[in-house]
């Protein structure tokens, strides 16, 4: 089965809001082995709904679209939408209560033009929306199923949950499908594959997919098999076998699966080991500590952070030692490892982790260029410190930092990493 997605609003042809709808509404399709043949952004002009709409790739048989919903008189898609399909727009007096019941919930007053989102076209099948104003709207024709609904994420997001993706299943014969996410980190894409090529070759053979999907300092490696349901515990013990052996070829760069981030493993991990966890950021301006406590129940293992952007804090703070500062530098060896240890002494917990460098754009130096960074973990068995090398966007290399801040530690838990 085939499906397209096209998103309208001019805000996201100029650039002022980034389509995350897509990339959203895309997963959930692949995980119910619908395949997406195009997707499109528009704007949000009569003439260009139209066009879009009669341009539908032949073989697409769902097609949801978001955007132009909304109360003001620029958002035409319901209108325009009524018109294509041939149908009356009429106010649905359930829908009417929802929306009165909406603001007075929130304590605040119903306008006209909120009233106005309750005229609906009679031809189509209203989907409710409780987080919000803009029904969802279902439409049949030539075999097409056609989906409108609003363009605010969180309210695509229970749309698509809660009304579409079931009313999918139900009129859609969808393949079986079976997913495996191994999450890896320390390593490039490029470096994975060359270890595991022999291994990679050999699922073709075997029907299994594979995709790559890298994103700043992790790797995800997917395995996927479609097939028959009577066949699923057959499939499903393929892809398990494979995964097994993959498990074999990179242990240590493997930190779980399906998704989990790299703050959720670690927070397992010093749950399971009983460890608390401070950190000293200087170049991560606490960035670490915003994915550590991201977490819920992080406080069960994280105390704080002192974040040391000036020397004289490093010194007041951490205890760093100014003839470090003096001899070698903020971004050095010697001060984090004394960050490191001095957090976890100053906090009082069982690890320390500390993170300084040059995140850029500028700041660097031929000795130390933007992108050099220094992690530095400390605990009961003595101090470890690290030099990476990342590149010259400033926000990339935060978040690099923090993660290979988060990797340490994951691996002095799994007694990978030995302190001296």
């Amino acid at each position: 089965m085939f499906a397209e997605i096209i998103t309208i609003g001019d805000e996201i042809l100029i650039g002022q809001t980034i389509d995350t709808n897509s990339a959203w509404m895309a997963k959930q399709l692949n995980a119910l082995g619908i395949e997406l043949v195009q997707s499109r952004s528009i704007h949000d002009h009569e003439e260009s709904i139209i066009k879009a709409l009669n341009s539908v790739d032949p073989s697409s048989q769902l097609i949801l679209i978001t955007g132009g919903l909304g109360p003001t008189k620029d958002d035409i898609t319901k209108r325009v939408l009524s018109e294509y399909f041939g149908s009356k727009i009429s106010r649905n007096q359930e829908v009417l209560e929802q929306i009165e019941a909406y603001f007075i919930s929130r304590g605040r007053q119903i306008l006209e033009s909120n009233r106005r989102q309750a005229d609906l076209p009679e031809k189509a099948t209203i989907l409710p929306n409780p987080l919000g104003t803009a029904s969802g709207m279902w439409f049949e024709k030539e075999g097409k199923v056609f989906v409108s609904m609003p363009g605010v994420p969180y309210e695509m997001k229970g749309l698509m949950s809660n009304e579409v993706l079931p009313l999918v299943k139900d009129k859609f014969a969808l393949p079986w499908m079976y997913f495996r996410t191994v999450m890896t980190e320390g390593m490039g894409e490029s470096f994975i594959a060359e270890i595991v090529q022999e291994w990679e070759a050999s699922l073709s053979e075997k029907q299994i997919s594979i995709a790559y999907l890298p994103s700043p300092g992790v790797v995800k490696i997917r395995l996927g098999i479609k097939g028959e349901s009577k066949d699923a515990e057959l499939l499903k013990a393929k892809v398990d076998q494979e995964i097994k052996q993959l498990y074999q070829l990179i242990p240590t760069y493997i930190y779980g699966e399906n998704d989990i981030s790299m703050q959720d493993a670690i927070a397992r991990k010093l749950k399971e080991h009983g460890k608390s966890l401070v950190t000293a950021e200087s170049c991560t301006g606490g960035y670490l500590a915003h994915l550590l406590t991201s977490v819920p129940g992080s406080s069960d293992y994280f105390k704080g952070s002192i974040i040391a952007y000036a020397n004289e804090v490093k010194v007041d703070q951490l205890l760093v030692s100014e003839k470090h500062l003096a001899e070698d530098g903020a971004v050095s060896e010697s001060v984090v490892k004394d960050m490191a240890k001095g957090v976890r002494q100053q906090l009082g917990a069982d690890i320390g982790i500390a993170t300084s460098g040059v995140a850029g754009p500028d700041g660097g130096s031929e000795e130390k260029p933007v992108g050099t960074v220094w992690i530095a973990i400390a605990a009961e068995g003595g101090v470890y410190a690290k030099k990476y090398t990342f590149e010259k966007d400033r926000g990339r290399n935060i978040r690099r930092a923090s993660l290979a801040a988060l990797s340490l530690v994951r691996r002095y838990l799994d007694e990978q990493l030995k302190l001296n």
